[in-house]
């Protein structure tokens, strides 16, 4: 099994995103300083600002969400899924995009960290 990590700001939000967006299950949550949700073969870790994740590193730099790095999503109706997310106030970075290998958008979760749905061809 996989492990990903993002930082939040705010754990329940991101577990509620994930349940309620993408059918992920929350295995475990410690407060609000981390939760470990679950789909398929991928667990992912949700570290909140009292995490040790979220800790300042020695030079100074703090980690905090964002940035491109993403998990990616499966889907089978990428434009049904983009409708209903875009009608429940999800945020899209950028409009469907098709490649070789399919179709792709990305979105933000509630830290502002990015997920990309892919449909495959």
């Amino acid at each position: 099994m996989a492990q990903f990590r993002y930082i939040v700001d705010d754990v329940d939000a991101a577990i509620a995103f994930y349940q309620g967006k993408f059918g992920f299950t929350l295995e475990e949550q410690y407060g609000p300083a981390m939760a470990i949700l679950s789909k398929d073969d991928l667990q992912l870790w949700v570290a909140g600002p009292p995490a040790s994740a979220s800790k300042p590193m020695p030079d100074g730099r703090k980690p905090e969400p964002g940035g491109w790095g993403r998990i990616v999503i499966l889907v089978d109706d990428l434009d049904a899924m983009v409708a209903s997310m875009t009608e429940s106030g999800v945020t899209f970075r950028n409009q469907i995009v098709e490649g070789p290998g399919g179709r792709q958008i990305l979105c933000d979760d509630p830290s502002g960290n990015a997920v990309e749905l892919f449909e495959p061809s």
